[in-house]
């Protein structure tokens, strides 16, 4: 609405300019004093509706306007001897140009003198070029009203359908809060709100995957627990008789060793699980020769390959002294002897090899099945098959703890080898003297 002033005031504006263009080349053209043919032509040649040729009269002290001609040979010319646009050109001598209101119609008049002291003044009606400028207004208004009510509409339907979509996701988040994982969140929006819900589906994902892996750890604890605890009690109550000699006596105590074992193992892995998620595991960096650590896994568990009947050599390729913490290298390294050892058949061979940085267990086994290669460091995984033991806790820690000491762990598999590698950064003149200010307190213990 702000242009149709503007334009009002650009379209009068013209009209004068129009005007008082042709009150000049008129008076220019003019050859000898006025007369009312000479008016008549000058009102067609100015495109004016009325042309009035005035003589002033200063006699009395007061200019007056004296009408000696009119373009509008019917009706009295008595309405324009008091024009203020005529009487102004009389008084300055000088053209003079405004808008007036006559009779209720709008009028740009133009008031020149002549060289004979006369005054011409040339009054164009703005009736024509006002319902002009009121059928733009109009026509602006309904249409600005019409886009207003499309605009209202289309928001409306805008954010009817976003807060639909919003409320799906909401309803979405309650299910995934309540546990109920089975149906996907889906937009079909390319918008931020369909980004949200993609990251709300990859959520629902992860939750699930975690739920059911969740569910598999409940189901393999309870069953890890329920049979060392079943077979000591079973032992305690066979102890119990009287008529049991020495030898299987001895024999009850092994086995219910081998199930306190049990038990401790799963008890220790629950125990470093919530201690690396509370960030309370403790980190004593130092010097580490990773050729001892795999001379000391060998002789810790050579026995134990033997009673599962695998070879299990130790190999020094190069000598290499890591950064780490000895006692977190070793459980690392032992997790994954005891993979090793647990997951191939029997007359496998198990190999410790250390190379510089590198601390590399390897078996000839039948390999990881590639479905279940991407799985084996989550956690409360455990595959598939007759041997398969354990919290499926294991490899899960290794690698947190590898990465707890700046280093990684990571799976190898080839046609004839499967290897888990783990790397640890080299002793350093950097690093050997940031040993104090990297230790992490345990705040557990």
């Amino acid at each position: 609405m702000a242009l149709v002033p503007t334009l009002e005031h650009r379209l009068v504006n013209g009209r004068l300019a129009l005007l008082a263009q042709s009150a000049r080349e008129i008076e220019r053209s003019e050859a000898a004093a006025p007369d009312q043919d000479f008016i008549d032509d000058a009102a067609r040649t100015a495109d004016a509706n009325r042309a009035v040729l005035f003589t002033p009269d200063s006699s009395g002290g007061t200019t007056t306007l004296l009408v000696a001609a009119d373009s509008r040979r019917t009706g009295f010319s008595q309405d324009v001897t008091k024009d203020p646009v005529a009487l102004s050109a009389a008084a300055t001598l000088t053209l003079q140009r405004a808008t007036v209101t006559r009779s209720g119609e709008p009028f740009a008049e133009v008031a020149i003198p002549d060289r004979y002291g006369d005054v011409i003044l040339y009054a164009a009606s703005l009736r024509a070029t006002l319902e002009n400028v009121d059928l733009v207004r109009s026509r602006l208004i309904w249409a600005g009203l019409i886009a207003l009510g499309l605009a209202v509409l289309v928001g409306w339907g805008a954010a009817s359908a976003f807060a639909r979509r919003i409320r799906r996701l909401e309803r979405a988040a309650d299910r995934i809060a309540a546990g109920n994982f089975e149906e996907p969140v889906v937009d079909l929006g390319r918008d931020e709100l369909g980004e949200l819900a993609l990251a709300f589906d990859r959520m629902r994902s992860q939750l699930a995957q975690l739920d059911d892996a969740r569910r598999a750890f409940i189901a393999n604890a309870s069953h890890e627990l329920r049979t060392p605890i079943f077979s000591v009690g079973g032992f305690l109550e066979l102890l119990q008789e009287d008529d049991l000699d020495a030898e299987t006596r001895a024999e009850f105590v092994d086995a219910m060793a081998e199930q306190m074992a049990r038990l401790s193992k799963l008890a220790l892995d629950l125990l470093d699980l919530s201690r690396l998620d509370a960030g309370g595991m403790r980190m004593d960096l130092e010097p580490v020769s990773l050729a001892d650590v795999a001379n000391d896994l060998g002789e810790e568990l050579d026995a134990l390959a033997a009673r599962r009947e695998h070879g299990l050599d130790v190999i020094i390729e190069e000598a290499g002294t890591v950064l780490g913490d000895r006692e977190r290298v070793l459980q690392v390294g032992r997790a994954l002897v005891d993979n090793a050892l647990l997951h191939t058949p029997p007359n496998t061979h198990v190999r410790v090899v250390s190379a510089g940085s590198t601390l590399r267990v390897e078996d000839d086994g039948p390999g990881i099945p590639v479905e279940h290669r991407d799985q084996v460091f989550a956690r409360f995984t455990r595959l598939d098959g007759s041997r398969a033991s354990g919290s499926g806790l294991g490899l899960a820690i290794a690698r947190e703890l590898a990465e707890r000491m700046g280093g990684e762990l990571r799976l190898e598999v080839d046609p004839d080898r499967t290897a888990f590698i783990l790397e640890l950064p080299l002793v350093s003149t950097g690093n050997r003297s940031q040993l104090r200010d990297n230790r992490h307190e345990d705040p557990v213990g």
